[in-house]
């Protein structure tokens, strides 16, 4: 008999923005197979998730993958949290996402920053006063620019050897501000893959006695915020060939702006301004190439023939990728399309 060990992930019911919460379960000879990890419980009252005279809330599994960060035969178990009864509680954005055929891809673009718990600043920062204006710190190279690399290194191996589907990393505009994307084919596995990574993110960050600032606005003033800029497609938007018809999806997401904005990650107002390239929080846009847009219309989707993909460019980088894919998923079913396009 082997034993193995199992970390059960979840999100708690903080609100506006949900934290990871995780506890293992030690079984013998676990086959790593999603399907073979246990159902389990939690208190619910120490995550506001239930009230203390009932307070057992349900961990269904929905994700595993290899464990790195520990030795022998060990597991992540992404859950969704059910009632007590076994419905999806109300803090579960995973059982909103209308995709049974995994016809949506999404690509997430998760910037975050790397905090000093010390100076209260993103890492590299001078203790008095302001590093350099930003400029030289994206996609950068050398001391003093690109800072934190030993934790971003770390991170996107330990990714790796879990077997998520991670396209790339770079340094971000503001310093001590990175990014890592992670493409999946099927909403749901997306958000599980996102998610797993932002926990693997926080454990190697806490060997370094670092910790990682999701706010979509760490620093205020002529800094970049972080956002988590949605890439998605359906076979629609792959195989069309058709301006009219991408015109006519981008068209469907302007009246529902509050639906969207309502999901798309809290203080979001900080960083949709107008400015950073980013549109303001309370206007639409869509163009080609254009990263000051609400939704950009990638140029090699236009060379492409109309075929492709588009990136919604407001989510921030503290939303429930859970959420958002479930909210561009209903505005792209809802988009009246061109009969002759």
């Amino acid at each position: 008999m082997t034993k193995c060990k199992l970390e059960y992930i979840w999100l708690d019911g903080y609100q506006p923005t949900q934290s990871l919460r995780s506890k293992t379960m030690v079984v013998e000879d676990f086959s790593g197979k999603v399907e073979d990890a246990k159902m389990w419980a939690f208190d619910g009252s120490s995550t506001e998730q239930a009230p203390g005279g009932s307070s057992d809330c349900l961990l269904q599994p929905v994700f595993v993958c290899p464990d790195p960060g520990r030795s022998g035969k060990s597991f992540l178990v992404m859950c969704e949290v059910l009632d007590s009864e076994g419905n999806p509680h109300r803090t579960n954005g995973r059982a909103t996402i209308k995709d049974g055929d995994d016809d949506f891809w999404f690509g997430f673009e998760q910037e975050y920053t790397i905090w000093n718990p010390d100076t209260m600043k993103p890492i590299g920062f001078p203790v008095d006063g302001m590093p350099g204006p930003q400029g030289p710190y994206y996609c950068s190279v050398g001391h003093g620019k690109a800072v934190g690399r030993d934790i971003v290194e770390e991170h996107l191996q330990m990714c790796l050897d879990a077997g998520l589907n991670v396209e790339g990393i770079n340094a971000e505009v503001m310093m001590g501000q990175w990014e890592f994307q992670i493409f999946a084919k099927g909403a749901q596995r997306a958000g599980d893959e996102v998610w797993i990574a932002r926990y693997l993110l926080e454990r190697v960050a806490e060997k370094y006695e670092m910790s990682i600032n999701w706010h979509c606005k760490p620093m205020q003033g002529d800094w970049n915020g972080s956002g988590m800029h949605a890439n998605f497609s359906n076979t629609t938007l792959r195989t069309c060939g058709s301006k009219e018809i991408y015109e006519s999806i981008c068209k469907a997401f302007e009246p529902r702006i509050k639906h969207h904005i309502d999901v798309y990650g809290a203080d979001n107002d900080q960083r949709l301004t107008g400015l950073h390239e980013t549109q303001s929080i309370d206007k639409f846009s869509y163009g080609v190439s254009d990263r000051g847009a609400s939704i950009r219309i990638p140029i090699g989707t236009v060379k492409n023939g109309w075929k492709g993909w588009l990136e919604d460019r407001r989510p921030a980088s503290n939303a429930d990728p859970y959420m958002v894919a479930s909210a561009i998923i209903t505005t792209v079913k809802g988009a009246k399309l061109p009969v002759n396009a």
